[in-house]
């Protein structure tokens, strides 16, 4: 895979490669494993010096599956989205992101089969956004290893928004918008579950409510943090688990069997483009289910916009009142 820039200075190769989220282990790559590099069209090292204006020209060998320790497992994605460096999917809820001891049929498998079938040359699966197993929603993979270095950036700048839907239950009062930050660690008699600890790190949730049925709220989140289990553990820790949930103390009384969250939007700036990447995805049957469920009327849902955030409106389908 070849890119292309332009020197803004007189620097070392290397030096304005890294300003490109080149890494010292990728031009390891470039230089041992059949890659190049070339100034102004004629092959150089790394420590070649540029000038202003030269154009610098990388060949990046294609990721082969050496190990082969993916399996490719042939099933359908509902792909958002698409190009050279990214992919966006809906991923069903039930499924996990990643194989584990318990896990072997996951979206890694199943991109990994995507892949083979559509020729690609870079075959290693890079996870950008991770979902658990019961999350269903947008989920986010860089093509190449590249790709996953430049949203790696973004990630750790925190310029990568995800924003959920979830249904929580609570007797008290709860905020029309509230910000949650407290620690989350590993309890001492569990490797699964996750608490709320002084011994924990840092974890950030901001939430607006949208609708509310009794003591039942649809919230709209945004995670400036991403610890494991995260919404779920800061809603259980402020009295209002997520529905489905019984890991966290959430009530299977609604119908829905597993927790009741929802990716809806992912937004990121494209690195090689520089255009702002915004995908939105629809509540799934079973999460709507419940909401029909919890007014048992008829809601219609429609997406709008204000002030350039995306919001759920729910209006009665009833005597024709909208």
């Amino acid at each position: 895979m070849r890119f292309e820039f332009v020197a803004d200075q007189r620097m070392k190769v290397k030096t304005f490669l890294k300003k490109h989220d080149i890494s010292k282990a990728l031009l390891a790559k470039i230089k041992f494993e059949g890659g190049k590099i070339q100034v102004n069209y004629q092959e150089q090292n790394a420590i070649f010096l540029l000038e202003a204006g030269d154009i610098v020209t990388i060949d990046i060998p294609c990721e082969e599956d050496v190990t082969g320790s993916l399996k490719a497992l042939d099933h359908p994605l509902d792909i958002v989205y698409e190009d050279e460096h990214f992919l966006v999917i809906n991923k069903p809820y039930g499924v996990a992101s990643i194989p584990s001891i318990l896990h072997s049929n996951t979206m890694a498998n199943f991109v990994k089969a995507y892949y083979l079938k559509q020729g690609y040359e870079n075959k290693q699966i890079h996870i950008v956004t991770r979902l658990d197993k019961d999350t269903s929603g947008l989920m986010l993979f860089a093509k190449h290893g590249y790709a996953h270095a430049r949203l790696d950036k973004q990630l750790q700048s925190k310029l990568i928004q995800k924003r959920y839907y979830a249904l929580v239950q609570g007797e008290e009062h709860l905020d029309m918008a509230g910000e949650i930050i407290a620690p989350i660690g590993r309890p001492e008699d569990s490797i699964i579950t996750r608490c709320v600890t002084p011994l924990g790190k840092y974890a950030h949730t901001s939430y607006r409510s949208v609708s509310s049925w009794d003591n039942v709220h649809l919230v709209d989140i945004e995670l400036h943090t991403g610890r494991t289990h995260q919404i779920r553990v800061h809603f259980s820790h402020i009295g209002f688990p997520l529905l489905g949930d019984d890991l966290y103390g959430g009530s299977l009384e609604f119908g829905i069997d597993r927790q009741a969250l929802h990716c809806h939007r992912l937004e990121f700036v494209n690195p090689f483009t520089k255009e702002e990447m915004v995908f939105e995805s629809d509540l799934t049957n079973d999460f709507q289910s419940v909401i029909m469920a919890l007014g048992n009327k008829q809601y219609i849902i429609r997406r709008c916009r204000f002030h350039g955030n995306s919001w759920l409106i729910w209006r009665l389908k009833t005597q024709n009142r909208w």
